[in-house]
């Protein structure tokens, strides 16, 4: 297969993980195209590429789940590739499709591919004809309340109910017995409605304190599929993650080499292709069961490459132009361990509230065996438009006792002042010795973590989905208005700007919907 050149990469995101990619980009020798929206004007990743471009108003349906206006963007920078990033339109097979129709190279797994794995129910069947094992469930998407009870009762309680086309812990809810159902169902619907549009749901047996593991795998148009190692993701809150790690300290080398192959069977299965990720919960008796595939890079990829010494994003735009994996399974050995700590934007006294405001001041922490993806900088908003992610803290050492103590010194470190965040949470947890010596589970946090659910959690779990309906609907109702679109009579037009690479001055004229700059996020 003949190499597809890319030479100008548009990076369909925002925040750590648009800078993260503009930094390969910038390395490969590739010209980057960031996005903005009116909520990001003066955010680092629009400082972070060669060029940027607006795209619309805050609202994400009007800026970066605007499959068309990306593309658009895309043709006006003469991009020849999209990276999605995660998030926003990543797992969209159709947005997808549209890049290839396009004539634009998809920085990811082929439409089919997604469109097979972002449908949980399709992906756990396709696990079940790979032999890969699930937990009991139903066969397929429910709609019907009364059919999803039948299916209850005849699993037995406690159930978990899932939204079918969701993900990221999003449409999820716990369900102890008849009793809790009906609000159960109502309310997940609500939620996978607003999030994902469909309100189908799934229902799988409930298990008590498993580990979430996940594998990271890379596969090329060639056959070639590679497991990359695990990341147990077990520190969790409202079923979403919060930190990572890599060897998982659950797993001895058979379990691990067990897990590595069933997430390689359910990859083939799928005929997948570029970076993925096939979750599993694994039970207190140490058996597998299939989660998920998630078709897209994981927030938690920099553990992954910490210990393989990897850039998973110069692998998928390897795999992008066609070339064939450099890699063999057996040449992958990790090398020590990693830990990462997502820092988001929330009040943990107060059950993980986001919050919003200005970033007063940043100092991140340094060293050998730090790395710090930040979407943030002194001084910078953080907008109540979009997820509350604002960057990540992950240590690499030679064994996970060591990794444990620079984690804590690099989380002292950091000072961050002007928002509440999830970084006190981390400092609390590096000092619990469940923790330290690798015993928790998915329930560490709820059991042991005074403020694990809001105030009246039962009223604000209602609250907070009726809200989430409330504003979809605003969101997609908003009427358009004059100036939205790049070009028209009010969009930005910035003053020409000197950026320097590599000791040559590199000039841009301004052009409408262009913010030029200097690379790294300076101005």
């Amino acid at each position: 297969m003949k190499s597809k050149p890319i030479r100008k990469v548009l990076v369909a995101n925002r925040g750590e993980i648009a800078i993260r990619v503009c930094r390969t980009l910038r390395e490969m020798g590739i010209e980057s195209v960031a996005v903005y929206s009116d909520a990001d004007r003066e955010s680092a990743h629009a400082f972070a590429a060669d060029e940027a471009y607006w795209i619309g108003p805050a609202a994400a349906s009007r800026s970066y789940l605007d499959a068309a206006k990306m593309i658009e963007t895309a043709r006006s920078a003469k991009a020849d590739a999209i990276h999605p990033g995660y998030g926003f339109l990543a797992e969209s097979a159709d947005f997808a499709e549209q890049v290839q129709r396009a004539g634009l190279t998809w920085i990811g797994p082929t439409p089919e591919a997604t469109r097979a794995m972002g449908d949980k129910v399709r992906a756990r069947a396709l696990a079940i004809r790979a032999g890969v094992p699930v937990l009991p469930g139903t066969e397929g998407p429910v709609s019907d309340p009364a059919e999803l009870r039948r299916a209850a009762e005849a699993i037995g309680y406690p159930v978990v109910l899932k939204a079918a086309a969701g993900g990221g812990g999003k449409g999820m809810r716990r369900v102890n017995g008849p009793g809790e159902f009906e609000q159960a169902v109502r309310l997940t619907q609500g939620e996978a409605k607003s999030a994902f549009g469909d309100d189908r749901l799934y229902l799988e047996r409930w298990l008590e304190k498993p580990r979430h593991i996940e594998v990271q795998i890379l596969a090329d148009s060639h056959g070639t599929v590679l497991a990359l190692g695990e990341r147990d993701c077990s520190i969790q809150r409202r079923h979403q993650k919060l930190v990572e790690e890599t060897p998982s300290p659950a797993l001895d080398d058979a379990r691990r080499r067990e897990l590595w192959s069933l997430a390689v069977q359910v990859a083939k299965a799928g005929g997948y292709t570029n970076a993925g990720t096939a979750e599993f919960l694994m039970d207190q008796q140490g058996r597998f069961h299939f989660l998920e595939m998630n078709a897209r890079l994981q927030v938690e990829h920099p553990v992954t490459e910490m210990v393989l010494g990897l850039d998973l994003v110069r692998e998928q735009i390897q795999i992008a132009r066609g070339e064939r994996l450099a890699l063999a399974q057996a040449d992958v050995r990790p090398v020590g361990a990693s830990i990462e700590f997502r820092v988001y934007a929330e009040d943990p006294d107060q059950g993980f509230l986001p919050q919003m405001g200005v970033v007063r001041r940043l100092e991140l922490p340094a060293g050998p065996g730090v790395r710090c993806d930040f979407g943030v900088r002194s001084g910078g908003a953080v907008p109540v438009h979009y997820d509350p992610l604002i960057g990540k803290i992950i240590v690499w050492a030679p064994s996970r006792a060591e990794a444990v103590e620079r984690a804590r010194r690099a989380l002292d470190e950091c000072l961050l002042e002007g928002i509440h965040t999830t970084l006190p949470i981390h400092r609390w947890l590096l000092a619990q010795e469940a923790f330290a010596t690798g015993r928790y589970d998915t329930a560490f946090l709820a059991h042991h973590f005074k403020h694990a659910e809001p105030p009246d959690a039962a009223r604000a779990e209602e609250d907070a989905a009726a809200l989430a309906a409330i504003f979809a609907r605003l969101d997609s109702e908003a009427p358009r208005v004059e100036g939205d679109q790049p070009g028209d009579g009010d969009s930005e037009r910035r003053p020409m700007t000197g950026g320097i690479r590599g000791g040559s001055s590199r000039w841009r004229a301004a052009l409408p919907g262009l913010r030029t700059g200097t690379r790294g996020g300076s101005r």
